[in-house]
């Protein structure tokens, strides 16, 4: 678990960096569809080379549900945004995430209403984001693109439902068949948004730059191969209280090597939405562990309760 943990605060820390050089000179849609189909058949090659059981019609319905929410929207919009969006800003947008899944477990069918401090930290958060998106101002003073705020933002919304559905599906037991049917369907919706949007037709793959092709390449293998088939194992094997725990890491992972590598600007107002976004996804956590400390496991209740039935 603590490998796996260290392994997303790390690469996809890195991924911010690798999409915003990547579509420097790729269509966003077009770029990320063929990350994720290329990465997808490798491991489910991988898989079936192992012995691996051949994946059900309803495997497949499942699965390209989850990757179409998390790969389409979570990741594909990112992309999209990152056009023109600093990558350290858009991670730090993302790192947001956790609120949107406490409200998603709380909307879903049986989820449980936020305690007092979990509200108190959503709205932390929100007053975090706003801060750093500054709509008052103009781009020129500092402000961010309304319209890449708002699409990073609903991309946050898009994973944590995705997230919440995958915790639910029962029809893939095997986590890493899960992550390559999930990129192969989530690769799939990619497809087809590039095709609508003109990605393919404005793709001119001469006009692409040796970075960004290397960029695609580590997407393709540290990103998606390694990063995103650790984040499925992470949420079936974990609370994802805990797997969101990447997402207080990597702005902190993505804002340094931003400015490392891009000479990303960083201002005061950077670090202190940063702090306050950072601090509500850690009171968030910390609320949630001890909700799920004070509640019994299932197989104990069961068990209390076959034992009043005898």
């Amino acid at each position: 678990m603590i490998l796996a943990l260290t392994t997303i605060y790390l690469v996809w820390g890195s991924t911010y960096l690798g999409i915003k050089v990547a579509v420097e000179t790729m269509p966003p849609f077009a770029m990320a569809a063929c990350r994720f189909l290329i990465a997808g058949i490798v491991l489910l090659i991988v898989l079936m080379l192992r012995g691996g059981k051949r994946p059900t019609r309803r495997q497949w319905v499942d699965n390209t549900i989850i990757g179409t929410l998390l790969l389409l929207g979570g990741n594909g919009l990112v992309a999209w945004a990152e056009q023109f969006m600093p990558s350290g800003i858009t991670a730090l947008l993302i790192g947001i995430g956790p609120l949107f899944v406490v409200l998603t477990e709380w909307a879903w069918p049986g989820g449980q209403r936020p305690t007092v401090g979990i509200i108190g930290a959503l709205l932390l958060g929100l007053a975090g984001v706003v801060w750093l998106a500054a709509p008052w101002e103009t781009q020129l003073e500092g402000g961010l693109p309304f319209t890449g705020v708002a699409v990073i933002l609903f991309s946050c919304v898009c994973w944590s439902i995705g997230s919440i559905y995958s915790r639910h599906a029962k029809s893939s037991p095997d986590p890493f068949q899960a992550a390559a049917l999930q990129m192969l369907g989530g690769s799939l919706a990619l497809f087809i948004t590039a095709f609508a949007v003109g990605d393919f037709a404005r793709l001119d793959l001469a006009a692409i730059s040796h970075r960004s092709w290397w960029a695609l390449g580590y997407l393709i293998v540290i990103g998606s191969l390694v990063g995103f088939s650790t984040f499925v194992w992470l949420m079936k094997n974990v609370q994802p209280a805990l797997a969101a725990t990447f997402a207080y890491v990597n702005p902190i992972v993505a804002v340094f090597l931003g400015w490392w590598l891009l000479n990303e600007t960083v201002t005061p107002r950077t670090f202190g939405a940063a702090s306050i976004i950072i601090t509500s996804v850690i009171i968030i956590t910390v609320q949630k562990n001890r909700r799920a400390l004070s509640v019994p496991p299932r197989q104990v209740v069961a068990a209390a309760d076959a034992a009043k039935d005898t």
